[in-house]
């Protein structure tokens, strides 16, 4: 690999529960089937304590981060699709089989035998990162890296989860539980896509900015949430995106007929439903994994087109200090409203 470095930096977690270090480790050149991402950014993602909780059976050592965007320099043998110099991206669905019944079907996300980057295979908390050919997608170069790195997980997660939901159409009252690193994207989105929306949270410390910078057309906390959308005939669509079981648990009288509970957010237990709701209602509750390569292509091109842009807070990732602050700013909630490590 003419032109690179015979090593990199990179920052591990080498057991469950375990602080994060910083790596020196040899540069390796792409397999048939990768390319090698020279990294400018890294979202710091609530996902990423699935490395240093152990939540789920992670192969330590690991190198966390799945909102990665850089450059390609290097591709592996037979590449067809990326060229030295590509600006690109790559978030949680790190790879598929292509083989599977879901993967046969097109819903890369849920392959039987699929890689997640920053979990099962190491991620962007690093100068270089090896990514899967199929799970990387284009970045325009007219956006900062460190905006257009968290649109690869929380960007299309919502953007991709809203464009999916059946019965939903322009004018529509879509409400957004949370104004934090998903919700703030959720009410832009929503707002651009042409829907009414109603920010939810647990009190008015957000309701200048989610009406005066975000877009969202009505704000309600506290105990007025359910009545609050009951006057407007309910809610189409309720995006669930902080984790609060006991917050979320009555949303579901407030949906409209046909409504859906869209659950972004989880980790922190069941959430109690009440079928009744549902019933009456015919109503549903609904998950949403992330997107595929092409989706978060999707979700880039819009935001860029629509002038969604992600509230960021910038840390040096190659400062192992600072990739900690970045990660404590996250879990605490503190960051406002997506922490980016960069590399450039």
């Amino acid at each position: 690999m003419p032109e690179l470095p015979e090593t990199y930096r990179c920052i591990v977690v080498k057991s469950k529960g375990a602080d994060f270090e910083q790596e020196t480790r040899k540069l390796v050149a792409p397999k048939k089937g990768e390319v090698l991402i020279k990294v400018l950014a890294c979202g710091v993602c609530h996902s990423d304590s699935i490395v240093t909780q152990g939540h789920m059976p992670v192969p330590y050592p690991m190198v966390p981060g799945h909102e990665i965007v850089g450059d390609v320099v290097a591709v592996g043998d037979g590449e067809q699709k990326w060229s030295v110099g590509d600006r690109v991206g790559s978030g949680w669905e790190g790879g598929h089989c292509f083989s599977c019944q879901d993967c046969r079907r097109g819903s890369f996300t849920t392959c039987a035998n699929g890689t997640v980057n920053g979990i099962f295979r190491d991620g962007g908390y690093a100068e270089y990162v090896l990514c899967n050919t199929e799970s990387v997608a284009s970045v325009p170069t007219e956006i900062d890296p460190a905006v257009a790195a968290p649109l690869l997980c929380a960007g299309v997660t919502t953007f991709n989860s809203l464009r999916n939901i059946d019965h939903l159409h322009p004018g529509d009252v879509v409400a957004v539980q949370g104004v934090g690193g998903l919700g703030h994207l959720a009410i832009m989105f929503a707002k651009k896509m042409g829907y009414k929306v109603v920010a939810l949270s647990s009190s008015d410390s957000k309701k200048d900015l989610a009406i005066n910078k975000l877009g969202a057309d009505l704000y309600l906390s506290g105990d007025d949430q359910v009545s609050g959308l009951q006057k407007l005939g309910g809610a189409k669509v309720i995006v669930c995106t902080a984790d609060n079981p006991k917050i979320i648990a009555p949303l579901t009288e407030a949906l409209a007929t046909e409504g859906t509970l869209l659950m972004l957010a989880a980790g922190s237990g069941p959430v109690p439903i009440n079928p009744l709701h549902l019933i009456m209602k015919k109503a549903m509750v609904k998950g949403w994994p992330s997107g595929s390569a092409m989706d978060s292509e999707d979700t880039l091109l819009f935001a860029h087109s629509q002038g969604v842009d992600c509230h960021i807070e910038k840390y040096d990732g190659k400062s192992l200090d600072q990739v900690k602050k970045a990660y404590d700013s996250m879990i605490s909630g503190k960051a406002r409203f997506r922490a980016v490590l960069t590399f450039a």
